[in-house]
């Protein structure tokens, strides 16, 4: 039986790394590059950030298929990863010395399909090489790691960001060309996918499987997937325009603020994996739901001069007022919730199949993330600029979340000799 191996699944980390330093520093000032630089609407904004999540659902799930039928020298997942990050890195450099909305859309739009291109295969890699009673914990240091890269992202961005501009964007590109760098020198794939199988895994028949499946749960649990990151993203992709508009704070303050999250979900991305490979991925599942849904309504209905009193200071964090309290709480209860999805995904599957359902896994959040800033963008135009509302549409989606999760039976981690 294989066992767990702490060092290895660290230096794996460094992928979703990267990945999550880009996607932090761009979702915390491509927003404002377009309100400020470029002076569009909101509801165009919305549009705007949601490109990325139609890239990932037109490319991520068919290239997650493809990895899992490719066989080469260096693995099935390493051509990708060593294709996507350059590309996406230059891209990115590229991004905030575009001085016209062309060439912005260019930069943006060549990022995009960069980084949709290595994304599944190099998410898909940590259940390639971790036995199924482990992936819980695998995740939790998986999102420790790009909860590292996000603290990076948003703390370290929002001094560059006040220093130049270009800044974070250029940080980004180095950490991610570096990260990409150190999975490819010591992640080895394994090799017993060499099999003479006449199987070839494809996305659409795997997902009509998910369908037609009369248990139901891998259906479910993509639905729930759907829903809470409609709220999350939606909340996202806006949160510096809502701390700019609505508590009337800077917009690097804005990203201080989502700072303090990614903190708490780092402190507790890896207590989280033991929390679900404990007292089970399902109900650690729903226990965040609860908790991101109870932090959203709080941040509603509590009075912007009592959501922005400061209540401490800390090193690297600065002042942390009430929001921050509650920001941080968030975190935690994400950390619960994503922590622990993917593992319930891929073992719902076989081996051979991992990449197609982690495809499945980024398919639906992608679709999410496409509708969940763009409901939310026509919410905040049709209501004249009504930023605190994305903070009560989040809940809703998250009840139905909650509902969803209520009805999925499998995803548990395999005992050693099912898996």
């Amino acid at each position: 039986m294989k066992k767990f191996n702490w060092g290895y699944t660290f230096l794996l980390g460094f992928g979703f790394f990267g990945v999550s330093v880009i996607w932090m520093v761009y979702n915390s000032f491509v927003p404002l590059f377009l309100a400020n630089r470029f002076n569009l609407e909101p509801w165009l904004i919305g549009l705007f950030m949601t490109f990325d999540n139609i890239a990932g659902l037109l490319i991520q799930p068919p290239v997650g298929a493809w990895s899992d039928r490719l066989r080469t020298p260096i693995g099935r997942r390493m051509p990708f990863i060593l294709i996507g990050a350059p590309v996406g890195a230059v891209a990115f450099g590229l991004i905030p010395i575009a001085a016209t909305l062309p060439l912005f859309v260019a930069c943006t739009s060549t990022l995009l399909l960069s980084m949709a291109f290595w994304r599944t295969p190099v998410v898909a890699l940590m259940p390639d090489v971790t036995p199924s009673q482990y992936r819980s914990q695998a995740n939790g240091i998986i999102n420790f790691m790009g909860g590292v890269g996000a603290i990076i992202a948003t703390l370290g961005g929002a001094a560059l960001y006040k220093m130049n501009p270009a800044y974070p964007f250029w940080m980004g590109s180095i950490l991610v060309i570096l990260a990409s760098l150190l999975v490819f020198i010591f992640i080895r794939e394994p090799k017993e996918f060499e099999s003479d199988s006449n199987e070839k895994p494809a996305l659409l028949r795997s997902l009509m499987e998910v369908i037609n499946d009369a248990d139901k749960s891998a259906l479910r649990i993509l639905l729930a997937i759907f829903f809470w990151f409609v709220a999350y993203n939606a909340i996202e992709a806006f949160f510096t325009l809502y701390a700019q508009n609505h508590l009337g704070l800077p917009g690097e303050d804005g990203a201080r603020l989502l700072g303090q999250l990614s903190l708490l979900f780092v402190i507790f991305a890896l207590p989280a994996g033991f929390i679900g490979a404990r007292f089970g991925r399902r109900r650690t599942i729903i226990t965040g739901i609860l908790g991101l849904a109870a932090c959203m309504l709080t941040m509603f209905f509590l009075p912007v001069q009592t959501l922005i009193t400061p209540v401490t200071k800390l090193p690297v964090l600065g002042v942390v007022p009430i929001i921050g309290l509650i920001l941080m709480v968030a975190g935690a209860s994400w950390a619960l919730i994503n922590v622990n999805s993917l593992p319930m995904v891929v073992d719902m599957t076989d081996n051979l199949r991992v990449g197609t359902f982690t495809g499945l896994y980024y398919m639906v959040s992608a679709v999410a993330a496409i509708v969940g800033p763009n409901v939310n963008g026509w919410i905040v135009q049709l209501t004249g600029r009504n930023y605190s509302l994305v903070m009560i549409v989040g809940p809703i989606f998250m009840l139905v979340a909650l509902v969803m999760m209520l009805g999925v039976r499998k995803g548990e981690a395999k005992t050693a000799q099912a898996a």
